[in-house]
């Protein structure tokens, strides 16, 4: 049975959506539109639209845009994606227009790029911790996530937002713009896996070892780390070999392989990225994170 969420959670929940928001707002008015730089997605569009029909505000387009997306959302997510997708989308939205008549702050097209695509990224990734999206591609993102649950976030929103800064690339009839914001989209896409992923980044150990045991007792004392044997044959002699798997952080990796090699100075060290590591010691399961 579910717990009851509390109402501190959801606040919590609604300050980083807000938060994440209030980013991606900066990153559009300030770095992206001045100079063309479509971001992908509804928002790409709504620039689009607003550069051949400027009565029609970015913010208020995307909100119109995303209302058939909201229904396809209800369908596939559920409830509390949906309502937390309506406001974060609104929130986005109307922080867009609010300061839409707030100066640009680079005219260095590069610059406006890179760093516009930080906050974007960075944005975009708080609000997927928290179960949640901004409409648009992120929302076309999340319901690919459904299927393709191996597949990053950020790499899934890469692929829907190529599709339109091709159609920018006709309207606005300039390669270079369309070029920057493919960096936009590298720099976005790299931000929002560094939030969602990058915290919790770790590494896998296969340590294969003849003093297994005083290994395994070294790792646990040192690290306060456990360990799982696995149960191995060498190749070419066929004897019996145990190999230690175990999930460390970063900052770990240097004093692990300090520990197994005063212990065993033969023993034999594979090290592995590990993406996301879920359990104790690491971060604990969250069926609406992303």
């Amino acid at each position: 049975m579910q717990k009851k969420r509390t109402f501190m959670q959801y606040f919590v929940d609604y300050l980083f959506i807000t938060v994440g928001s209030a980013f991606m707002a900066v990153a559009v008015h300030f770095f992206l539109d001045p100079h063309n730089i479509v971001p992908g997605g509804v928002t790409g569009i709504a620039m689009m639209i607003n550069y051949l029909m400027p009565q029609f505000p970015i913010g208020l387009t995307i909100i119109v845009i995303n209302l058939p997306l909201f229904v396809l959302s209800w369908r596939f997510a559920g409830r509390r994606f949906l309502i937390y997708t309506i406001y974060g989308t609104v929130a986005s939205s109307l922080l867009i227009d609010a300061i839409a008549y707030w100066g640009t702050a680079t005219v260095e097209p590069l610059l406006a790029a890179i760093f516009g695509g930080v906050p974007r990224g960075a944005g975009r990734g708080l609000v997927f911790t928290r179960g949640a999206t901004t409409g648009g591609s992120d929302v076309a993102a999340r319901l690919l996530k459904l299927i393709f649950s191996h597949m990053h976030m950020g790499r899934l929103m890469l692929g829907v937002d190529l599709v339109v800064i091709a159609a920018a690339w006709a309207v606005f009839g300039r390669i270079d713009a369309a070029l920057y914001a493919v960096v936009t989209l590298y720099v976005s896409t790299t931000a929002a896996d560094a939030i969602l992923y990058g915290l919790n980044t770790a590494r896998v150990a296969y340590i294969i070892s003849d003093r297994v045991d005083e290994v395994v007792r070294g790792i646990d004392a040192a690290l306060g780390r456990g360990a799982t044997l696995l149960h191995g044959e060498g190749a070419y002699t066929g004897d019996p070999k145990k190999v230690i798997l175990c999930a460390i952080k970063r900052t770990q990796i240097a004093i692990l392989k300090e520990i197994v090699k005063e212990i065993d100075p033969a023993a034999f060290i594979i090290l592995s990225e590990a993406h996301e590591v879920l359990g104790e010691g690491f971060r604990d399961y969250d069926k609406h994170a992303l």
